[in-house]
């Protein structure tokens, strides 16, 4: 009877146990397509986890993923594959860990882009889009005053419920005892996904991310970091992009689509000359991703093309790194390639320079945009007296914020709205454009 009795405890106690000592971080969503989706979690030892889902308009059928075991070899982390969703769908999802169900006190759902093409008018789109996620760790951190503040920015940006946040680098912070090992580098991954005031947009929005130097390797990292293939590693564990990197180039370069919108996820770093370097004609995204990029954004039938990139490619001062500072020849190939094929609507969405703005470009009838959002949690500053001659007036922010992006309207006045907001939600700007 004594044993029945710690046994029958031990059941009752099974799903606290599973909430309380095996999840870490997530659940996450990542990619979302039509016709499956990816699902996250990481757990703090070893677990079986699988989810189970069921479309918001058919509650009684539901399905389940895959299991999956997590272990130290993947840092305990799982990618579960959602493959039985339809296109223009919301789900609601439930993370099980060793068969329990783990409920959050947040909405966990996705949803899946919608089968419009020769059926309907494009949908409408809401994409959040921020960059520059520190979170303090003390026993690593520089003296002084904490880098990092505000955490609650994240929970202001899954108030809004996006379809879609793009975390455009910098997304976490390696910091030097964690440059040069898989340890230190799996930790800083963990240390910063595990934050609690990310898991509300991590759970109910498609997650996106390209990375820049902090998420790669030291400050200004480029092609000759010892541990970039160590990096690469824990971004594919710690993300759920749809592909990682060019066929046999390595790094991070993707793409994705949603609705009428192409979006192209750019490597500032892999193929990157050092910053220093004088003999050679240095090069930011390298030979074979540059090509493809400009023959992407050719080939795109898509009503708005977003380009995902560490850093700011319109602004027209030679500092830091911006384009105009490290490769103007290949920074104005761009533009120029752009404006010689015709390309509409081309925006670039950038961060790492710990202010925001939004550039303008023109020439021969072509507009090329530059939407910066930066930072959400790291240290701001302000550059208003920076020489940029693209800036709109009036966009310079020099405080913590994030950006969102609104697509409505029929496909022949398809608009699209970028706007900036603090840390609690309030407008610090907006511009509209229409489609052309």
């Amino acid at each position: 009877m004594r044993n029945l009795l710690f046994l029958l405890l031990l059941a009752i106690a099974q799903p606290v146990l599973a909430q309380s000592d095996f999840l870490l971080s997530g659940p996450m969503v990542g990619y979302c397509e039509m016709r499956e989706a990816l699902l996250w979690v990481q757990t703090n030892g070893p677990a079986v986890v699988h989810f189970e889902y069921y479309a918001e308009d058919a509650p009684e059928k539901k399905m389940r993923t895959l299991y999956h075991k997590t272990t130290a070899a993947r840092a305990y982390t799982a990618h579960a594959i959602a493959d039985q969703v339809q296109p223009g769908k919301t789900y609601i999802y439930t993370l099980f860990i060793n068969d329990q169900a783990v409920k959050r006190p947040y909405a966990t759902t996705f949803k899946t882009p919608p089968l419009w093409q020769f059926r309907t008018e494009p949908p409408a789109m809401k994409i959040a889009l921020g960059s520059c996620l520190f979170i303090n760790d003390s026993t690593y951190d520089r003296k002084g005053r904490p880098y990092g503040g505000n955490y609650e920015i994240m929970e202001q940006i899954a108030s809004e419920k996006p379809d879609i946040m793009l975390w455009l680098g910098d997304n976490t912070y390696l910091r030097e005892a964690d440059w040069f090992t898989r340890t230190g580098i799996i930790h800083r991954y963990t240390h910063t996904r595990n934050v609690k005031e990310m898991q509300p947009l991590l759970a109910g929005s498609a997650n996106y991310a390209i990375w820049d130097d902090h998420d790669y390797g030291p400050n200004d990292s480029d092609r000759t970091f010892r541990n970039k293939e160590m990096t690469e590693e824990a971004f594919r564990l710690f993300w759920g992009n749809p592909t990682y990197g060019l066929p046999e180039q390595g790094g991070i370069t993707s793409s994705f689509q949603w609705g009428d919108a192409d979006f192209f996820m750019l490597d500032n770093r892999w193929f990157r000359t050092p910053n220093n370097k004088q003999t050679e004609v240095r090069t930011v995204l390298g030979e074979e991703q540059l090509r493809w990029l400009i023959d992407a954004l050719v080939s795109s039938q898509a009503t708005f093309k977003f380009v995902m990139i560490g850093g700011q490619v319109v602004n027209n001062a030679d500092v830091f790194e911006n384009y105009a500072n490290l490769a103007p020849a290949e920074r104005n190939f761009i533009l120029n390639s752009i404006a010689s094929e015709g390309l509409k609507n081309v925006i670039f969405l950038s961060g790492d320079r710990h202010h925001s703005e939004f550039s303008v470009w023109e020439r021969n009838g072509t507009t090329i945009y530059d939407f910066t959002a930066s930072p959400l949690t790291s240290g701001s500053h302000d550059a208003s007296d920076e020489p940029n001659r693209y800036r709109m007036e009036g966009s310079h922010v020099g405080i913590r914020n994030y950006g969102m992006m609104e697509i409505t309207g029929p496909r022949s006045e398809r608009k699209l709205v970028f706007s900036l907001f603090d840390t609690e939600g309030k407008k610090l700007w907006s511009y509209e454009i229409m489609a052309k």
